[in-house]
């Protein structure tokens, strides 16, 4: 993503390897000691490593973010301005997004420092919220719910309809559908099924259909949720 207003000085990574075909659009190092002043440093590594490189990078007083959801601010050293940039989005590498489908979740411990990372999000054209830890978490656990889950659940039915050579495309309008609904309705709402119609016949017809005992733990365990929910 090119902005005239931001500009990207450097890109560290201990494998310098990895970001080859960047090298003719922007300065890429492999050492902290070569880090050139910035306003804003983003820490963009796994959750375990984002403490132990932010102790590492040889600046006092300098605004750096970390993009994780579930780590807390305080995780980055002391010793430097603390941020959290944090983009609520599931990230593959031959999917591009645009901005505006990618909520910032914003956190400072200054006032000014907040302002910073607000200009940034905005002038790169993104949708931003301000957002405390605990919410940032909380955020993320319900993501992993919405995501991370329910991608498991498509995999599993890609699985069983596979099984029975049906092409898993069929499939597709029904999840693009399913995922409009939350546009205008809850999800309280948008439910629908032979759970929350507690259609009996239907789900031990299922279950039998099942041969994966996993599988049918989990179709058990999501109808006695929905069940319970709906008073069913």
């Amino acid at each position: 993503m090119q902005n005239p207003e931001v500009e990207l000085l450097q890109w560290f990574n201990k494998n310098p390897e990895r970001l080859r075909e960047y090298r003719n659009q922007v300065e890429v190092i492999d050492t902290l000691q070569d880090l050139k002043r910035s306003d804003v440093y983003i820490v963009a590594v796994k959750d375990d490593a984002i403490a132990e490189l932010s102790s590492e990078i040889p600046f006092e007083d300098q605004l750096v973010a970390h993009t994780s959801g579930s780590v807390n601010i305080h995780d980055l050293d002391k010793k430097l301005k603390r941020g959290v940039f944090y983009p609520l989005q599931s990230f593959s590498g031959d999917r591009m997004l645009e901005p505006n489908e990618i909520p910032i979740c914003i956190e400072a411990l200054e006032k000014s420092d907040y302002k910073t990372l607000k200009a940034l999000a905005d002038t790169l054209g993104f949708t931003f919220y301000k957002i405390s830890t605990e919410q940032r978490q909380t955020l993320h656990l319900s993501a992993v719910f919405v995501n991370n889950f329910v991608n498991q659940l498509y995999r599993i039915a890609h699985e069983i309809s596979d099984e029975k050579k049906i092409d898993f495309n069929i499939l597709k309008p029904l999840i693009l559908e399913t995922s409009k609904k939350m546009l205008h309705l809850s999800p309280y709402q948008a439910q629908t099924g032979p759970a929350i119609r507690d259609d009996k016949k239907t789900i031990k017809k299922h279950l039998k259909m099942l041969n994966d005992k996993e599988h049918r733990k989990i179709y058990e365990l999501l109808t006695n949720s929905i069940k319970n929910t709906h008073g069913r």
